[in-house]
């Protein structure tokens, strides 16, 4: 299972805001994705692990995360994003 990331168009930008934040302190917790999501991340950064392999995340970035990917979220300073799920 891969994560994408890369920076955001203008536009993707634009359409990002429209929608829902979420926010976590500083933490480190499992998560499953039962749906594929894409997020903006707006604040923070984030080490994610999946399969031993980390992936780091960081404000600016636009991520996605495939169905049915198991993984942890380091939260290494406090996250801030905007997020869908497709």
């Amino acid at each position: 299972m891969k994560i994408t990331i890369k920076k955001p168009s203008e536009q993707e930008q634009a359409e990002m805001q429209k929608l829902p934040t979420w926010g976590c302190g500083v933490s480190k917790f499992d998560w499953y994705y039962d749906q594929e999501e894409t997020c903006l991340l707006l604040e923070g950064e984030v080490e994610v692990i999946c399969s031993g392999e980390s992936t780091y995340c960081a404000a600016g970035d636009m991520v996605t995360f495939p169905k049915g990917m198991a993984c942890v979220w380091n939260v290494t300073k406090p996250i801030k994003k905007h997020y869908m799920f497709n």
